[in-house]
């Protein structure tokens, strides 16, 4: 077996990119503070061809070298938008009818695992802050909360790697 090079991966150009059908998921990052954890946001949106990433309160926002570092460019051709508090990101997607799920460990959460999609909706999948987690007053106002089973020491992963693995599953249950 022989390494695919990259000219032979089929990468759409960036107009391409820009206007090609979109993964009906919206990424909503609540608070989070490391500039590398929103850099990897920006490149799996851009690899499962998200439709927005929102960015709330103290998250830093492009054009900010940090941020590059991880996306590669992704912050580039992912569609952002940005909004000083995450309850306007919410509102905003209830007018539009967009199903809000909280990625956070909470009572009555449903397991990744035996989260049913809802194919004709859009998602909007809510990260919160790396050490405290989405705002309780932003999990009120989810439709639902989505939790990855863990079953280690810690129950506790990095924000960019349960950004992989939940749009991963969603993606999986969207498109095959």
């Amino acid at each position: 077996m022989k390494k695919i090079e990259n000219s032979d991966l089929n990468r759409l150009s960036a107009e391409e990119f820009k206007s090609a059908e979109k993964t009906p998921i919206i990424l909503v990052l609540d608070n989070v503070r490391s500039l590398n954890n929103i850099g990897s946001a920006f490149r799996t949106a851009d690899a499962f061809r998200l439709e927005a990433i929102y960015l709330c309160g103290v998250c830093g926002t492009p054009p900010n070298k940090e941020i590059h570092k991880t996306a590669l460019g992704a912050e580039e051709t992912v569609t952002w938008k940005y909004f000083e508090k995450t309850l306007l990101a919410l509102e905003q997607l209830k007018k539009e009818k967009v199903l809000i799920c909280a990625i956070e460990q909470v009572e009555n959460s449903i397991m990744l695992n035996e989260f049913k999609i809802e194919k004709e909706k859009k998602h909007a999948l809510i990260f919160g802050n790396e050490m405290h987690g989405i705002e309780q007053e932003v999990i009120d106002h989810s439709d639902l909360s989505i939790e990855i089973p863990q079953i280690g020491m810690k129950h506790s992963l990095n924000i960019s790697v349960s950004i992989g693995i939940v749009v991963w599953d969603l993606f999986k249950k969207m498109k095959f």
